[in-house]
C-alpha cells in the first residue's frame, strides 16, 4: 500500500517520468527483499539508518558502482520523506547517511572537426532514410536534446520560420531551443521527402518509411552506427552528442547559464561538469602545442 501511494505521489504530484518512477520502485523493492530475506515479516521500522547502511555495504560487496548505490540511497531518502509527510512514520533519519564517494568521470564527447567530417563528408545516402538519419544526428548535435525528447517531437513542435523547437523535458517541463540555418535546411529537405510517404500514420516529426513514428532503440542504433564511423569512443550514443553539443558550445565561448537553459538542467551544478572537460582539453592542447610543455 505504501509503495503504491508513493508511486501515485511521484506520478501525479511530482510529475516524474514513468522510467524514473520505475527505477524508484525497483530500488525500494530491492531494499525490501534484501532486509526481509531472513525474516518472516517486515515493517516500515526496518527503513532505518542501520538497515540501509548494511544494505549499501552488501551492494558494494556485490560489485555495484558507487553511482548506482548513491542512486538507490536517493530513492530510499525520497521514499522516507514521503512516509514522514503522510505520517506513516514518525521520524526520518536517512538524511544522516553519507553515500560512497563517486569517481568523477568526465563526459565523453566528439570533437567539432569529427562532427563536421560526419555531417559534411558524404556518409549519408540521399534517400528518405539517409536524409532522416543525418537530420537525427544533426538535431542531437545542434540542440543538445535528449533521446526521449527527440523521439517525442511532433511536427508542430518544429518551427523552421522561427528557427526553434519546443521540447517536453523531464518533469513535463517545456522549453524552447533555437537552431541555425544549417539545421533549418536539413529540416526542409527532410520534410519534402517525408511528406511524399503515403499513409503517414503519425503526427511525430521523425518517422519510419511506413509513416509511423520512430522509437528509442531505432534512434539509438542510428546514432551508434554513424558515430562509430568517425569516433573511437567505446560508447557512441545520443547522450554523447548531447555532451558534444555542450562541450563545443563552451569551448566556443557560450555562457554556462545559457547552456544550462538549453539543456534543461534543473541546477547549474549539472552543467558545470563540462567546464572540467574543457579544461582537460585545454591542458591537452597546451602540452601538444607549447615547445616547453
Amino acid at each position: 500500500m505504501y509503495l503504491d501511494n508513493f508511486v501515485d505521489y511521484l506520478l501525479y504530484e511530482r510529475n516524474y517520468s514513468p522510467k524514473t518512477i520505475q527505477a524508484y520502485r525497483k530500488d525500494i523493492e530491492q531494499f525490501s527483499e534484501n532486509i526481509c530475506l531472513t525474516r518472516k515479516s517486515c515493517s516500515l521500522n526496518d527503513l532505518n539508518v542501520g538497515a540501509v547502511r548494511r544494505w549499501m555495504v552488501s551492494l558494494m560487496d556485490k560489485g555495484y558502482a558507487s553511482t548506482s548505490v548513491n542512486r538507490k540511497l536517493s530513492s530510499l531518502r525520497v521514499f522516507s520523506r514521503f512516509l514522514l509527510r503522510e505520517n506513516f512514520i514518525t521520524s526520518d533519519r536517512l538524511g544522516l547517511i553519507e553515500g560512497p564517494k563517486n569517481e568523477q568521470k568526465l563526459p565523453q564527447f566528439v570533437r567539432a572537426n569529427d562532427m563536421d567530417r560526419l555531417l559534411d563528408g558524404g556518409f549519408f545516402a540521399s534517400d528518405f532514410e539517409g536524409v532522416r538519419d543525418k537530420l537525427i544526428i544533426e538535431m542531437f548535435y545542434s540542440t543538445g536534446i535528449r533521446l526521449a525528447e527527440l523521439v517525442g517531437l511532433n511536427d508542430k513542435d518544429v518551427d523552421v520560420k522561427a528557427m526553434q523547437i519546443k521540447v517536453l523535458g523531464k518533469g513535463n517541463k517545456e522549453r524552447i531551443i533555437p537552431f541555425g540555418k544549417t539545421l533549418s535546411q536539413g529540416i526542409l529537405d527532410y520534410r519534402i521527402l517525408r511528406n511524399e510517404i503515403k499513409g503517414q500514420s503519425s503526427s511525430a516529426f521523425f518517422v519510419k518509411a511506413d509513416g509511423s513514428g520512430v522509437y528509442p532503440n531505432l534512434v539509438y542504433n542510428i546514432v551508434k552506427h554513424n558515430l562509430a564511423a568517425i569516433s573511437t569512443l567505446v560508447k557512441c550514443s545520443p547522450h554523447v552528442l548531447r555532451h558534444s553539443f555542450a562541450t563545443n558550445m563552451l569551448n566556443n565561448g557560450a555562457d554556462l547559464q545559457v547552456i544550462k537553459e538549453i539543456l534543461g538542467h534543473s541546477s547549474l551544478s549539472a552543467t558545470e561538469v563540462y567546464t572540467h572537460t574543457t579544461f582537460k582539453e585545454l591542458k591537452k592542447v597546451y602540452k601538444q602545442a607549447h615547445p616547453r610543455a
